[in-house]
Order: structure tokens, then C-alpha cells, then sequence
């Protein structure tokens, strides 16, 4: 059973990546179109500061469910969470009904630079924090 949960937490952030992909190739409506224009607009893009910052705790899962999660791993994860993040807004401006902004981008570089934060202020600094708990209960479930 362990093995398959370290499959799967190792899968998660490319299957995650690829759902990315999916759905900015469609237009922005064409999977959630809420009633109030204004609601939609805000909870849009709203999205964009968490989507690349849980592609980035999808990769400290993984490196933790394989013991590998050090300071320089973890940094590692935000810059390849944060350049994702550069290429869906890329290649969003090839998409039809899409638009591709600096703005965008730097909302998705925000998400990941939280979370980067976070992880290195409580894993690596604070084995106190709730957080640094629940990660290290995660590694050592995962390895022994």
C-alpha cells in the first residue's frame, strides 16, 4: 500500500501539470461560468495565486514521499512550479478566448513564493510549527 501511495504522491504534480494544460487549451468559460460577471472575474482570478502554489506542494510531497526534501529540493520545486507557471501563461496566448498577462504571471510567481515561504520557514526552521509536523509525519509514514 506504501508503494502505491509514493506512486501516486510522485504522479501527482504531472498529472496535475497536464489538468493545467487541459484546461487553459479551453476557454476561460467553458468549464465554470458563475452568474455575477463580477464574481467570476474575482474568483478567476483569484485562482491564479493558488494554482502554481499547489503545483509546488505537490512536488514537496513527492520529494518528501522519497525522502528527498532539502532546502536546495525545495527551491528547486518552486522555480520548476513558478516557470509552469510561466509557460501556461505563454501558452495561453495562443489559446482562442484566452489572454496571457505580466500580471498573471506574477499572481502565479506570488502563490509559489508563499508557499515556498511557508515550507522553508516551518520544515527548515520551525519543527515546532503544525505544518513542519504534518510534513514530517508524511515522511516518516512514507519511509520508516
Amino acid at each position: 500500500m506504501l508503494r502505491i501511495i509514493k506512486w501516486a504522491l510522485t504522479a501527482a504534480p504531472f498529472i496535475y501539470m497536464a489538468l493545467i494544460w487541459y484546461m487553459s487549451s479551453n476557454p476561460a468559460d467553458m468549464i465554470v461560468k458563475m452568474e455575477n460577471d463580477s464574481f467570476d472575474r474575482f474568483f478567476k482570478e483569484s485562482l491564479h495565486l493558488v494554482e502554481f502554489a499547489i503545483l509546488y506542494v505537490l512536488f514537496v510531497l513527492a520529494l518528501l514521499a522519497h525522502d528527498r526534501l532539502t532546502y536546495a529540493a525545495s527551491f528547486a520545486a518552486a522555480l520548476a512550479a513558478g516557470f509552469y507557471g510561466l509557460i501556461d501563461e505563454i501558452h495561453q496566448s495562443f489559446v482562442p478566448y484566452r489572454s496571457a498577462t505580466l500580471i498573471d504571471a506574477a499572481k502565479d510567481l506570488l502563490g509559489v513564493a508563499v508557499c515556498l515561504l511557508i515550507v522553508n520557514r516551518t520544515y527548515f526552521g520551525n519543527k515546532n510549527h503544525a505544518i513542519a509536523r504534518g510534513l514530517e509525519k508524511v515522511r516518516v509514514k512514507l519511509n520508516g
